[in-house]
């Protein structure tokens, strides 16, 4: 095992896809000479050379749209934007051309593409650079959703990515890439579109991903201490939705809470309470519950940025209210 950051597996996961594909090359703003707004892909430039490390106009549109194309003509692009709110600026490529080729082709063109962006809150980055979106595009059929919480998905999703055929976005949470932790010498690409328990209880069900899994893992540490002993699920994945790890879950525990930093109307939490709602009603002991972010565009102030989250003491507050009544 070694020490490392969530930035670092981050570079890793990229190194290794530069090294054993000539094909994949990394484009988006600042990612070359700047290392990246994160940091990301710092010192890459200077080992790849500026043919596979690319810096672009500020223009999401036109360089998704590269990226698109550069897919269509069997590269393997691996486009980077800053942030899920600039996402935006490119969402008729992401949904109009790169999600629905395959379809309107009638299944002859792929588009072998993967867009990494951050997601979230919780830096003080404000209404324009913080929210979690990643569950608008889980309502896209033709893409598959990533949201690695862990030093081994955010090593090793990446180059699983780059193998699927069909465009995939992976969603870096913002706030993780500081975070340090162990990884093994050997980690390499991980299975993507099945979620993970993480911590095995019997009283209730956190469903959870990105940088709310490590805030339900601290609610299930102090939890624990009180008797109350939860599964912690990462969902990792957030279209296609494992809905079999969840479901096998709540059969278990009879419980569920569902922490998202998405809003919560029309939320990914919306979403997963339905289908336990539709397959598992007679197993629940109690309605499902949510916890997600104040409807509300992200604070700046650092007091009212952290209201407007989810936090640990909300979440051990509502479990002991559910277990207990």
């Amino acid at each position: 095992m070694r020490k490392l950051t969530y930035r670092d597996a981050v570079r890793e996961g990229l190194r290794e896809a530069l090294q054993k594909d000539e094909r994949v090359f990394l484009m988006g703003e600042d990612v070359g000479r700047y290392g990246g707004c994160f940091a990301a892909s710092k010192g890459l430039l200077e080992e790849f050379g500026p043919e596979r490390i690319r810096d672009t106009p500020l223009s999401e549109s036109t360089f998704t749209g590269a990226g698109i194309g550069a897919a269509l003509g069997g590269m393997r692009p691996i486009v980077e934007i800053m942030t899920v709110n600039f996402s935006l600026l490119a969402l008729d490529q992401i949904m109009n051309d790169a999600a629905t080729y395959l379809h309107m082709s009638g299944g002859l063109f792929n588009v072998p593409l993967v867009i990494r962006m951050a997601t979230g809150g919780g830096k003080q980055l404000a209404a324009q650079h913080s929210h979690s979106l990643e569950g608008w595009y889980a309502h896209i059929p033709g893409i598959k959703v990533l949201c690695p919480a862990t030093l081994e998905d955010a090593r090793g999703m990446l180059w699983s990515a780059l193998l699927d055929p069909d465009p995939v976005l992976i969603f870096e949470p913002a706030v993780l890439y500081p975070m340090e932790g162990e990884l093994a010498v050997d980690a390499g690409a991980v299975e993507i579109g099945k979620a993970k328990l993480l911590r095995e209880g019997k009283d209730l069900s956190l469903i959870s991903y990105g940088s709310c899994l490590h805030k339900c893992l601290d609610a299930a540490a102090i939890l624990a201490e009180e008797g109350i002993e939860t599964d912690v699920i990462d969902l990792r994945t957030l279209r296609p939705l494992d809905e079999k790890s969840f479901l096998a879950s709540v059969a278990k525990t009879h419980r569920a809470l569902i922490v998202d930093e998405g809003w919560r109307s029309g939320s990914i939490s919306a979403e997963i309470s339905a289908r336990i709602m539709e397959q598992a009603f007679y197993q629940l002991d109690a309605p499902v519950e949510r916890i997600c972010s104040a409807e509300v565009p992200m604070p700046y102030a650092k007091h009212m940025e952290e209201a407007a989250l989810p936090q640990v003491v909300s979440i051990v507050e509502t479990v002991r209210r559910m277990v207990h009544g």
